[in-house]
């Protein structure tokens, strides 16, 4: 390992701060999976209505994050990702005291907002401090929380769920948030901030009910049965009109938040469509596992919760070693190889029944995370690839808001295809036992499993989909392409 390559312990400490934080807004993100149920009884109110409490978190996120970049400008990373994870803490108390899912779904949108900012400002500084040539090391270290966040959320919220109250879920965030926002004072280098920039308040205002009347959309889907209510095309086609009009609008805005010139380079275009599939089956498959487990198998929340490790611990085994060799090879055939494997790995659950061994869903999950622990972060790197230093955190936040868009589409129709698939199999009865007011028979559980398995064939098709954007990644290592690019300058 050369000198150049080598994370300084200045570096390794600001990486602590980051994968904390990050690790408290992703955990979140999946960490109510489990509690659905409870959620719903203890509330009085459908799984259509409380999945608004997975969904609104995601899409504040989303929808806070084309903020990071001018704020970084304006006012300095580390401000930012201190008063992030400060407004974090104080949105993660509010969930804990809510009294209805109204308010809860509220508290939680006001927890994503001070989330949404956490990851981009994080990976910027990082990204800035590492430079191109340690970004796959880099990313294969703050890239933890992201595969294993949406992985350990589920487990530690189905130990809380079953042992505790599901206050819990969300007081559990708030000594560590304490600790990290304390080390972020020592461990994150200054930072500087330039004026010169504006806030796009415009495009803010067109992209943000964009997106959330789009995911809106998709929710009522679920709620009308299908695309016939008026709300359905209403909000699908305004939210629709909106994002388009931010899209024209930002292609000529001198400072846009999502800068469009970024898509002008191939190797970004095309690891932000595989960064928005990712997404898409990550956060959307985890929704539909916890809610198969429990509800098919009847499984307690702690065992659902802990169905969920064996993708954490396949990423986990390969994902720094995937980073590397995504540096040295270049990111086309890890990335591809990974998207291969996860596809595989979700195929198995796409033939699910109500009695479908353990062992089997325990190793296609564990084989599902060492695809994304190849495919994923390969991806990332690559989407920073021709960057240049003023472009970081242009790239971080546009990645980021990809990443989350893709998860809450995901979430929202792999929902939609789900309880569609119910009601088409249990009319009469499919409400109750989502809820667990009666007890299903024999023929009850083989047509939900058959619900389920349905849905998880949304989830392999969109994993065979982001195999074909990684097939056009960059075939070189970064070392290789730095050498070519300064041989085309002298030329």
């Amino acid at each position: 390992m050369t000198d150049q390559q080598r994370l300084e312990p200045a570096l390794i400490k600001a990486g602590i701060v980051v994968v904390l934080g990050t690790i408290m807004s992703i955990l979140d993100s999946t960490i109510v999976a489990v509690a659905l149920r409870t959620l719903s009884g203890d509330f009085h109110v459908n799984v259509s209505t409380i999945q608004w409490v997975t969904t609104g978190y995601l899409l504040s996120l989303a929808v806070v994050i084309p903020v990071s970049g001018w704020a970084i400008h304006r006012i300095g990373a580390k401000p930012v990702y201190m008063a992030s994870l400060a407004m974090f803490i104080l949105g993660s108390i509010l969930c804990g005291l809510a009294w209805s899912a109204t308010s809860l779904i509220v508290f939680r949108v006001i927890q994503g907002l001070g989330g949404g900012m956490i990851m981009p400002v994080g990976q910027s500084i990082m990204a800035r401090a590492a430079g191109p040539h340690r970004m796959g090391r880099v990313m294969g270290i703050i890239g933890v929380p992201q595969l294993l966040g949406p992985i350990l959320g589920p487990v530690l919220g189905g130990f809380i769920v079953s042992n505790t109250s599901w206050r819990w879920i969300f007081f559990v965030n708030v000594p560590i948030g304490i600790i990290t926002l304390w080390l972020s004072r020592s461990f994150l280098p200054k930072s500087t901030r330039d004026n010169q920039h504006r806030f796009d308040l415009l495009g803010f205002a067109l992209l943000s009910p964009g997106l959330a009347l789009i995911v809106y959309g998709l929710s009522e889907v679920g709620t009308q049965g299908g695309f016939r209510g008026a709300s359905v095309w209403d909000s699908l086609i305004a939210g629709v009109i909106l994002v388009t009009l931010f899209v024209l609008r930002s292609i000529k805005a001198p400072e846009p938040l999502i800068d469009m010139r970024l898509f002008r380079d191939r190797t970004f275009s095309v690891a932000s469509i595989g960064i928005f599939l990712t997404g898409a089956t990550l956060y959307g498959t985890m929704f539909l596992l916890p809610l198969y487990y429990q509800i098919d198998r009847g499984d307690a929340a702690w065992k659902a919760g802990l169905m969920m490790a064996p993708q954490g611990i396949g990423a986990a085994l390969v994902m720094r070693f995937a980073g590397s060799l995504s540096d040295r090879h270049g990111p086309r055939y890890v990335a591809t190889f990974g998207m291969a494997v996860l596809a595989l790995g979700t195929f198995f659950y796409t033939g699910v029944s109500a009695t479908s061994s353990y062992l089997v869903l325990g190793v296609a999950l564990f084989v599902r995370g060492i695809g994304l622990g190849f495919g994923m972060m390969p991806v990332f790197a690559a989407s920073y690839r021709n960057l240049t230093h003023q472009n970081v955190p242009k790239a971080t936040s546009a990645t980021n808001i990809i990443r989350q868009i893709g998860g809450s589409l995901g979430v929202a129709i792999f929902a939609v295809v789900l309880q569609t698939q119910i009601t088409e199999r249990l009319p009469r009865d499919g409400a109750r036992l989502q809820a667990g007011l009666i007890k299903p028979t024999v023929s009850d559980l083989a047509r939900m499993a058959d619900a389920f398995a349905h849905s998880f064939w949304w989830s392999f098709g969109t994993c065979v989909i982001a195999i074909v954007p990684a097939l056009f990644l960059p075939r070189i290592g970064i070392a290789q392409h730095q050498t070519d690019r300064v041989q085309a300058v002298v030329d």
